[in-house]
């Protein structure tokens, strides 16, 4: 399973960018996206995906 952004809801900071493990998330068009191939949902990293816990807007990064 990964995470997604929703992009008509992302501000484009980015601050989730630099909290990926995983280096999955990056810029696209002003907004941020996450590559389903890289993301693990911060397994073996952190106990809650850390996009999510991280990002300004609720529901902004979401389970695909």
């Amino acid at each position: 399973m990964s995470y997604k952004i929703v992009a008509s809801q992302c501000t484009g900071c980015g601050a989730c960018e630099f909290e990926c493990p995983n280096k999955a998330i990056s810029e696209k068009a002003g907004v941020f996206v996450i590559n389903p191939d890289k993301c693990t949902e911060c397994e073996g990293h952190f106990d809650s995906p850390q996009c999510a816990a991280v990002c300004p807007v609720d529901e902004t990064c979401v389970p695909l």
